[in-house]
């Protein structure tokens, strides 16, 4: 059995640089092929704000589910899943290695778990997004209490897309939304799992100097092209962190500094959800990394590891 392996964990922590010294060690571009597992690194032309690697920085080794969303369009756990999981299969098929690297933790265990996510139906999603439109969140709070009290106390009710989503699946189904976290049952055999712990002092610090990156090299520029494009009316990429805060450079309702001290903050959050979320999966192998320096070694494990696996 070809076996699998994932790198997972915070933002900032040093997934991508060992993914690729692990892929080198593995056979490179000829012997394996990697499945990201970021949510935003979706969307074409998020480049800058995603710290998506440049064709010419992966080594020549073919990556799947980056650039295929543009900015307009919603992403969605169940429609990744279904496309990595062909990709993933894809990549098995011809006798190579899938590497799925990220840190979107839904994201990773909608490929990789025995995770699955109730349909969608068109025309009640849009019946549901006029009444928001017209009238706002109260009356689809009032009638998500009504049919699906146990949900309604369970998500976040000041979240819109929660909201319609859990009303969806009621009207979809008449049973009850309860959103299902996974219990780490593998949707696959020959998962091998890695994350990488950083001491928090350190990773903030890596956060903050990835945000002050992200401006210097681009990241207001980058998002007025996005702008022409449609990025406003994007319902997921606009929120994106580091985007949300560049349109509202673009605005003049921020200057550059308090972006960037804004992005930190936002990812400096993200990265502790991240880290609960992988911390509860008891499938992880947790490797230390401070400075960087360690990675060589850490991919010499891994990949003794996967080797002797096969």
């Amino acid at each position: 059995m070809t076996p699998i392996v994932a790198i997972v964990g915070p933002t900032a922590s040093g997934k991508t640089a060992l993914s690729l010294d692990v892929a080198q060690r593995l056979g490179g571009a000829e012997r394996v092929e990697i499945v990201s597992a970021d949510a935003m690194q979706l969307y074409r032309g998020m480049d800058i704000g995603t710290a998506k690697l440049s064709p010419d920085e992966r080594l020549g080794i073919v990556h799947h589910q980056i650039d295929v969303l543009d900015v307009t369009e919603r992403a969605s756990v169940a429609a990744y899943q279904r496309e990595a999981r062909a990709d993933l299969e894809g990549v098995r098929r011809r006798a190579k290695i899938p590497m799925v690297v990220g840190g979107s933790g839904l994201y990773v265990s909608g490929l990789l778990d025995e995770l699955n996510f109730p349909g969608t139906d068109p025309e009640i999603r849009a019946e549901l997004d006029t009444i928001y439109t017209d009238y706002g969140l109260a009356p689809l709070i009032i009638e998500l209490r009504e049919k699906d009290p146990v949900s309604a106390q369970t998500i976040n009710l000041a979240n819109p897309r929660r909201v319609i989503r859990a009303l969806e699946v009621v009207r979809l189904t008449g049973e009850s939304y309860t959103p299902v976290f996974p219990r780490h049952t593998s949707h696959y055999d020959g998962i091998h799992m890695f994350a990488l712990r950083r001491d928090k002092e350190l990773l903030d610090q890596a956060i903050l100097e990835r945000a002050r990156a992200m401006f210097a090299d681009g990241l207001v520029e980058e998002t007025r092209a996005l702008i022409d494009v449609g990025l406003r009316h994007g319902e997921t990429a606009r929120k994106a962190t580091g985007y949300a805060e560049a349109i509202a450079v673009i605005d003049g309702q921020m200057d550059v500094d308090s972006a960037i001290e804004s992005v930190a903050f936002a990812t400096r959050r993200l990265a502790k959800k991240q880290r609960t979320w992988f911390r509860r999966d008891p499938r992880i192998h947790w490797l230390d990394v401070s400075d960087g320096d360690e990675i060589p070694q850490l991919a010499d494990r891994i990949a003794d590891i996967v080797a002797g696996a096969k």
